[in-house]
């Protein structure tokens, strides 16, 4: 169960590019997120040739332009994040899987005044921009070039109070599951419950096209996010963080 959730996250935050490489997977994505810019090492736990293994995801990433980064899952070889440390790799933003088992248990939303698009189209992306000012016009753009052509189900949703967007968020079905990605608050109205009313948004409109669960990922260290994230019900189920580096 836990791997599978893990493979519908690879596949609802996709990657302009991927690699398969004894059973590894080497995302590329122009360097936006660690997500689409990394090594997932989830279908091989051989051990036998780490080094050399490793040393071939920094050439190609070398050749790409981009610093390597590995994914750290419970799901890969079991001396990868140890003999990455030994490399100089560093650990950076350790984070979690949490999951909603039944949608069915989640409240209605009390605020409704949403608007939904079906990707990530122009619209939208500027409203991602006006709640989230650290994203570049160029990360913007990647975002768009990745949803390009998607083939699951998404949901981009803005939630309005009054004429102003306050929080915004995307939600992607695959099979009867939903993931919660990019889930932003405008700075200026955090705390007063919006993206609490914004995810009870996406979920019903999960469970409208049929999805019956729900899983998202969020930084082991932000106490806020878990607060929200358990009071709808999600609950832990895996850790994982990246082991990342720099170019030389």
């Amino acid at each position: 169960m836990h791997l599978s959730i893990e493979e519908y996250a690879l596949n609802a935050w996709p990657a302009l590019r991927t690699i398969v490489y004894d059973g590894w997977l080497l995302r590329f994505a122009e360097g936006y997120t660690k997500r689409s810019n990394s090594v997932n090492a989830i279908y091989s736990r051989d051990e036998d040739h780490l080094e050399r293994k490793i040393a071939k995801c920094e050439e190609l990433y070398a050749k790409a332009g981009l610093p390597t980064v590995f994914k750290v899952t419970p799901f890969g070889p079991p001396l990868l994040d140890q003999t990455l440390e030994d490399r100089g790799y560093t650990l950076v933003d350790p984070s979690c899987n949490m999951l909603l088992e039944d949608l069915d248990a989640s409240a209605k939303p009390l605020l409704t005044d949403v608007e939904v698009f079906a990707s990530p189209t122009p619209a939208w992306l500027e409203i991602l921009s006006k709640l989230n000012s650290k994203l570049s016009e160029h990360q913007l753009n990647v975002t768009s070039k990745m949803f390009s052509g998607f083939l699951l189900q998404t949901g981009c949703f803005a939630l309005y109070e009054g004429a102003f967007p306050v929080a915004c968020g995307i939600g992607v079905i695959e099979d009867r599951m939903v993931g919660l990605f990019d889930i932003v608050t405008s700075e200026q109205h955090r705390n007063r419950g919006y993206g609490e009313q914004l995810i009870r948004n996406i979920l019903k409109w999960a469970k409208d096209n049929g999805a019956t669960q729900s899983y998202l990922q969020v930084l082991q260290h932000h106490p806020p996010a878990h607060r929200l994230y358990e009071k709808l019900g999600y609950r832990q189920i895996y850790s994982y963080g990246y082991r990342t580096k720099s170019l030389l």
